[in-house]
């Protein structure tokens, strides 16, 4: 099979489009045909080595989260899936990622894909599904909340929109200019654009803040909660938790593979209450550039994906 690979840390220049053995399914597995996988910040900062305090990674590494495609194997004890069902997969940090043409995984880290969506479409839910969901469940968010979402247009941020308004909730979020009619048809109530106000002089007495951004944007979004508000913050950025101070709770939500929360993504999606989000499609032999385009932040809506 045709794979990304590397096998030190560094620019995206480390990574290399070669050819791997195909895997094979063991026990509970299946072995997927991929069609499609997630680029992700994750992806790029795990390659450029600024994680390795937290990650220590098994080289060579075949980087990505998620994948997608359908199955043309299976191995003994699998009992969800058959051959030829499509199915979209969470890839564990220290097992072969996504960015390749087959991988094979534990049944209980695959889920199957509604009829009414294209693989892309389901493996852009995947990953940015599973931060979306956890951090909307650290929340509790509830009908009539007033909720702030940081980067509303990107691919986490604009699930979060979506299931916040499903919810009920009075949802702002902060945005490009140029963002701002596409996340207002996503589901927000206001848009504050981050290139030309600052939000936190517009705001107060938020229910809920979702922080995907960290640094300065975390440390302003204490002074727009309620007392007894609450901040859920996923960011690489550094933070200072200052809840005490402001009389708030601050949780970090800790992502991880959760085979019930990204099959109610994919349950939502299916029924057409969530709207999947795909920046752009670049072939699996473009990685590289695809990482260039995550870093520079040139991908501003939904997520960035490979082909295969």
């Amino acid at each position: 099979m045709k794979a990304i690979q590397y096998s030190e840390h560094g620019p995206a220049d480390v990574m290399h489009y070669i050819d791997l053995p195909d895997p094979v399914a063991g026990p509970g597995q299946v072995l997927l045909k991929i069609e499609a996988a997630s680029v992700t910040p994750f992806d790029w900062k795990l390659r450029a080595g600024y994680l390795q305090n937290h990650f220590t990674l098994p080289m060579p590494s075949v980087p990505g989260r998620d994948a997608g495609g359908t199955v043309v194997a299976v191995g003994n004890g699998v009992t969800e899936f058959t051959v030829g069902d499509r199915v979209a997969v969470m890839a564990g940090v220290f097992a072969q990622g996504g960015y390749a043409e087959m991988i094979a995984v534990d049944e209980k880290h695959a889920v199957a894909i509604p009829e009414r969506l294209s693989t892309v479409e389901a493996v852009a839910l995947t990953n940015a599904g599973l931060s979306a969901w956890i951090a909307l469940r650290a929340a509790e968010v509830r009908s009539g909340d007033k909720v702030l979402v940081h980067a509303g247009a990107g691919a986490v941020g604009g699930l979060l929109v979506q299931l916040c308004h499903h919810l009920g909730a009075d949802v702002t979020a902060t945005c490009r200019s140029t963002n701002r009619d596409y996340v207002l048809g996503l589901g927000a109530n206001r848009i504050i654009a981050y290139d030309q106000e600052d939000f936190s002089e517009l705001l107060k007495a938020r229910d809920v803040v979702f922080d995907l951004m960290g640094g300065e944007v975390h440390d302003k979004s204490y002074k727009v909660l309620k007392k007894g508000g609450h901040l859920v913050w996923l960011v690489a950025d550094p933070i200072r938790d200052r809840g005490a101070e402001f009389g708030v709770t601050v949780t970090r939500a800790m992502v991880s593979d959760d085979k019930s929360a990204l099959q109610s993504m994919m349950e939502l999606a299916g029924a057409g209450i969530l709207k999947p989000q795909v920046a752009r499609t670049m072939p699996l032999s473009e990685a590289a550039e695809a990482h260039r385009l995550i870093e520079k932040s040139a991908i501003s809506r939904g997520r960035l994906m490979l082909t295969m």
